[in-house]
């Protein structure tokens, strides 16, 4: 058995998703975002996608690309006030939207990578959030019951990575894509550095390689920062 999973390119990562798929997409507002795999979906063109994130990108970059190209039928998402065509379709019944507390998305993405059917949390009681949910009390204060969250698709963007899948990231790129690289039925890492295997400290992997079917070296990354504040 081989244990090299590198693919060529994005292209090639993604040859096999389908209209319809349900997709997690890594990162943290613009930092530690699948550039490249977001690229190649747009060139792709897959339609009714269903997009587990954090955020939405912004209107010219990010998940925001394929919402100008109509290829998202439903956002599940946390943060998502950067992004002006998202807001547009949302008003005018065009885009589904599961909103759900930043913390609740975190913890049903793990528990979903982890085999974990369901939770309960106080976090989102008493509001729009918890309309419709199994409520239950513990220590004198009402939970609701949350559902893991997983994904036919898990598409992360790590700093190194080497050719057996194993994946560490930096720094604020650590939001959302080791949790997300778990809970993907297929798992497809791009990194700005691939090395051969047994070149990364073990002690220093966030995501190990048993995780990840697909890796490739991904290139042109822009890094962007939807808020530039510079001291006057």
């Amino acid at each position: 058995m081989s244990f090299n999973k590198v693919v060529s390119g994005a292209d090639e990562a993604l040859h096999d998703l389908k209209d319809g798929t349900i997709l997690m997409l890594g990162g943290f507002g613009l930092c530690g975002i699948p550039e490249n795999l977001i690229a190649a979906l747009v060139r792709k063109g897959s339609k009714n996608l269903v997009c587990i994130s954090n955020n939405a990108g912004v209107d010219d970059f990010g998940i925001g690309l394929m919402l100008k190209t109509r290829q998202v039928r439903k956002m599940i998402s946390s943060y998502v006030g950067e992004n002006e065509e998202f807001e547009r379709q949302l008003l005018a019944g065009e885009l589904e939207v599961d909103l759900i507390p930043q913390g609740s998305l975190a913890e049903r993405i793990r528990a979903g990578g982890a085999g974990i059917p369901a939770f309960f949390t106080p976090a989102g009681t008493g509001t729009e959030v918890a309309e419709g949910k199994e409520v239950r009390w513990f220590d004198g204060k009402p939970h609701i019951l949350e559902h893991g969250l997983t994904a036919d698709f898990a598409l992360v963007k790590a700093w190194k990575g080497d050719t057996m899948g194993n994946l560490i990231f930096h720094a604020t790129a650590r939001n959302f894509n080791p949790v997300m690289a778990t809970a993907g039925k297929i798992t497809v890492a791009e990194v700005e550095e691939l090395v051969p295997a047994g070149q990364l400290d073990p002690d220093a992997i966030h995501t190990p390689g048993i995780f990840v079917q697909r890796i490739f070296q991904g290139k042109d990354y822009e890094k962007r920062i939807e808020q530039r504040t510079i001291r006057k």
